[in-house]
């Protein structure tokens, strides 16, 4: 097995032995994930019916996948790779034989690939035993929102490694931390779907990368948007996660020999 397929089954087997905090992760998800769809039924409950060209029980899908994707995406970051370059640990990472974006990312699939099954399907169970779930009909929208779900999770890796990396020239990054987490809540569709977004701000959200990691692969997995328009959606994604590996990797790169010219 290549190095980096065995990198990602270390991290699948790694987060395989939490179960006591998998099983409050399920629970967590869960709770909110009924919490959510009751906000959005009485939101659609007082429009009639239907809101955005969202029905009840499409609201009930959106709010499930998005409870089920949550854990996997990783959409609200992480503060590992700032705190070893903080801590100096980076200096070890980047003496070994492996990319240190490559190794990461290998890192990630291998944890994504864990919490779909153990943190995605309970609660999308839960969801299809209490409200219900829109499921698509045609099957080319599981497999393309399977290759949409890649996307969406290198996309989230991405942008969460760039603001990783700024700790190289910042001494603390937890503040850009809490305004990433705050502007990708908003306007990657978590909360609402973005279609009900004032023209505005629908503008802006689709100017970012957010919405393809939480709004895309809900639609397509749901079967919201026909497999044709989810192939436009994902191109969408495959632009971004290219447009993000340049700057990640040049960010990498300027912040290597930042350190190197300060004797770090």
């Amino acid at each position: 097995m290549p190095a980096h397929g065995r990198i990602a089954a270390a991290a699948f087997r790694q987060h395989s032995t939490y179960r006591l905090a998998t099983a409050a992760g399920v629970f967590t998800n869960t709770v909110f994930g009924l919490i959510r769809a009751s906000i959005l039924f009485a939101a659609i409950g007082t429009a009639g019916g239907e809101l955005g060209g969202y029905t009840m029980l499409q609201a009930a899908t959106y709010v499930w996948l998005g409870q089920a994707l949550l854990a996997p995406i990783e959409a609200f970051g992480t503060r590992e790779v700032s705190q070893r370059v903080h801590q100096g640990d980076i200096a070890v990472d980047l003496l070994r034989p492996v990319d240190l974006l490559t190794l990461h990312y290998a890192q990630k699939l291998g944890r994504a690939g864990f919490l779909v099954l153990a943190r995605g399907l309970p609660p999308l169970a839960v969801g299809a035993l209490v409200t219900g779930l829109a499921l698509p009909e045609d099957p080319l929208s599981y497999l393309l929102g399977a290759v949409s779900l890649l996307l969406a999770i290198t996309v989230a890796f991405l942008a969460d490694m760039m603001v990783n990396l700024v700790a190289f020239w910042l001494v603390e990054t937890r503040g850009l931390t809490v305004v990433y987490t705050a502007t990708m809540n908003l306007l990657s569709g978590f909360l609402i779907p973005i279609v009900w977004f004032p023209d505005w701000l629908l503008a802006i959200a689709r100017a970012t990368p957010f919405p393809s990691m939480i709004q895309t692969p809900i639609d397509t997995l749901s079967g919201r948007v026909p497999p044709l328009e989810a192939l436009g959606l994902m191109g969408v994604q495959l632009g971004w996660t290219a447009l993000l590996a340049v700057a990640a990797w040049a960010m990498l790169r300027a912040g290597v020999r930042s350190v190197e010219v300060q004797g770090g």
